[in-house]
């Protein structure tokens, strides 16, 4: 009947309601993420909070417990690395962690699993999602943080050692940055095979720790090619170049018959803080032109190797897994251990990554999201303060340091409006427009007609303020 009906809409309303409420799309939880916010300095580096993801068909969800910092994630803050993505993007290219989840058709992994994965960005978070073809279970024993100080550095080492440059007993090798990640990685490596003699280049303050490790080691200031013909006339089996340039020339020429100069990286084109047009083109013209008949006469060897685009773009992930797994063997057997140079929070990613530029660094540098950042002194406090406030647009620094131009109905003097005003004069609020003389009131109350009175400076000071506000920062 219809007088039922009336009565049961309103018992059914609220229902109605609550399943609206109930069908309303839930917000996705947040992580804390270092986001690279533009291409340049340091300060383009940003701990926010970004949704979580969600493993999508054949991927694996990882709570991250360490991730790695390599010089191509400095080379990427910079924008001079190939096809570099679009940001904000959250950075990092590996991570080692613990799996939380798994999407649709993935298979050979639990949840629970521990594992190292590699990713073009996204792995400096708490969690992320990564195809499962990227990801490697990493064995019983290993720590998170030994695992994220491998999976770049060791990969790219052992590829260029035997897959690419074939060592063999008794031959000799030129490496630069010895001290590094990958450094550390081609000493390791270079013992286990016999009678190899290893040349080295780093940064004086680390050949104390590098010597004992190190056939012979130079400083990149000095003529080590001249030093390397005196000890070795005929000259060297292998050159493994990370720096690119002039380097590149002086290695090829201390090549031997049948030698090999691999090229694996460009870090000499990262002069400063930001990226240099100059030093990118000048690493790009100090490379002499090579003929391959000229190498044909020679009987010399060139290569190059690049472990992201042989990973993301040519698809060798069968490849890189089955390297991944002579790699744990040589872990569990004790062969190899990263060289851990330090363990920094996302918080402190900034000065991490300019020990990273600085070649400060013996060894990995590690994040971990799990750990507290570390206190700053007073020094770095008030250093930190003056970099923001450098960069930052001023704000409300009028009042401070003009305070008779500040507007107070209550205390400011009458004798401020005169009859002289302009009509450009900052507008009054009523009741000192109501204090002022009649002759000045026009020109005090111009504006007020159209709007409410505001308390601002001048119209031509407020777009003075506005052109400072609104001009671009300098360039990075």
């Amino acid at each position: 009947m219809p007088g039922d009906s009336a009565e049961e809409n309103p018992a059914s309303a609220p229902a109605k309601e609550e399943s609206k409420t109930d069908d309303k799309p839930k917000e996705p939880k947040e992580m804390k993420a270092v986001v690279l916010t533009g291409f340049g300095g340091l300060k383009m580096l940003k701990v926010q909070s970004k949704p979580q993801p969600t493993p999508g068909e054949g991927e694996v969800l990882i709570a991250v417990k360490a991730c790695g910092v390599n010089f191509l994630d400095l080379m990427l803050r910079q924008g001079v690395t190939d096809n570099p993505p679009k940001t904000p993007v959250i950075m990092g290219y590996e991570c080692a962690g613990t799996i939380e989840a798994i999407g649709e058709k993935t298979e050979g992994f639990s949840v629970g699993d521990n594992v190292i994965a590699l990713k073009e960005c996204h792995c400096w978070a708490e969690l992320a999602s990564i195809p499962a073809k990227y990801v490697y279970k990493i064995p019983e024993g290993m720590t998170f943080h030994d695992a994220a100080a491998i999976a770049m550095n060791y990969l790219t080492a052992y590829i260029i050692l035997f897959d690419i440059g074939n060592l063999r007993s008794g031959q000799s090798i030129l490496a630069h940055s010895i001290g590094g990640g990958v450094g550390q990685a081609i000493i390791q490596l270079t013992k286990t095979v016999e009678n190899v003699t290893l040349y080295g280049t780093a940064s004086a303050h680390k050949h104390e720790s590098l010597k004992p490790n190190v056939t012979h080691l130079f400083d990149h200031g000095v003529d080590y090619a001249q030093e390397i013909r005196k000890l070795s006339p005929e000259g060297v089996d292998i050159v493994l170049d990370c720096l690119c340039g002039d380097y590149t020339n002086k290695g090829i020429s201390l090549l031997r018959p049948m030698g090999r100069y691999i090229l694996f990286g460009t870090s000499s084109v990262v002069t400063g803080e930001t990226k240099s047009f100059f030093s990118f083109a000048k690493s790009w013209w100090q490379v002499d032109k090579i003929s391959p008949l000229k190498l044909y006469d020679d009987n010399k060897f060139l290569a190059g190797f690049q472990l992201r685009q042989l990973l993301f773009r040519e698809n060798q992930h069968e490849y890189v897994r089955q390297l991944m797994d002579k790699l744990f063997k040589l872990y569990t057997d004790g062969t190899i251990k990263p060289v851990i140079d330090q363990v920094a929070s996302f918080e402190d990613i900034a000065e991490a990554m300019q020990r990273l530029h600085d070649r400060k660094n013996i060894g990995k540098i590690i994040l971990d999201p799990t750990i507290q950042p570390k206190e700053k002194t007073k020094n770095e406090a008030e250093a930190e303060d003056r970099a923001k406030s450098d960069s930052e647009p001023e704000e409300s620094t009028k009042s401070e340091t003009e305070p008779e131009e500040s507007i107070d109905s209550d205390s400011e003097p009458e004798e401020i409006i005169k009859p002289d005003v302009k009509p450009t004069a900052k507008p009054k609020p009523a009741d000192a427009e109501a204090a002022a003389p009649a002759d000045a009131a026009p020109a005090a109350t111009a504006d007020a007609a159209t709007e409410e009175p505001k308390a601002e400076e001048t119209p031509a000071e407020g777009e003075a303020e506005k052109t400072e506000e609104e001009a671009p920062a300098p360039a990075e």
